[in-house]
């Protein structure tokens, strides 16, 4: 009788159901593994968010200097984060020298936070100041850390901060000039 021998010692070639469900558990296990790798940190940073006291800022400044947002307590603070190749930030620059040339005399600051990251040149950065006639503070987050502690997700990004230091509004995206003031109005109040 000829036909084919099947050779019984060798194993099958298909998974048993035991495999399978070992298998699904050593992958379920490398996704938790990486899950609990990528979140701790985060699960540890700061909380940032109205209501919550704003991160640090420590960072050089465009002009040579550097700048503590601890340092500013007791005012209130603008911080807007900002690239030169955003159309958006370029449209609402002049809104925030207006507001700091009104709001001084009671105590305004605005920090403006340049992601210098993302930028060709200081030069550029330095040029675009200039073109606006800004004369608030301008600080260059080099390496993009404090983007990451405020965990923007774009720019422009505004945070408003009171005199006591804690976020009042955050506004992601471009902010019209209502929405500056009605921000603006918030922390000036509560200074």
């Amino acid at each position: 009788m000829t036909g084919i021998s099947h050779d019984d010692s060798e194993p099958s070639m298909r998974p048993t159901r035991r495999s399978t469900a070992h298998l699904t558990r050593i992958v379920r296990g490398l996704i938790a593994l990486a899950a609990v790798a990528v979140y701790a940190p985060v699960a540890n940073a700061q909380q940032v968010g109205r209501g919550f006291t704003s991160p640090e800022i420590d960072l050089p400044t465009l002009d040579g200097g550097r700048v503590k947002l601890s340092a500013l307590k007791g005012h209130p603070v603008v911080i807007t984060f900002w690239g030169t190749w955003c159309p958006p930030c370029r449209e609402e620059f002049p809104e925030l020298v207006a507001a700091q040339k009104q709001y001084r005399g009671v105590g305004l600051v605005v920090l403006a936070v340049n992601e210098r990251d993302e930028e060709l040149t200081t030069k550029a950065v330095q040029d675009f100041v200039n073109e606006f006639g800004a004369d608030f503070l301008v600080a260059l987050d080099s390496r993009g850390r404090t983007r990451r502690s405020f965990r923007l997700i774009g720019l422009p990004t505004t945070i408003f901060v009171d005199a006591a230091g804690v976020i009042r509004a955050v506004h992601p995206g471009p902010i019209s000039r209502v929405e500056l003031s009605d921000a603006l109005t918030v922390i000036l109040e509560a200074k």
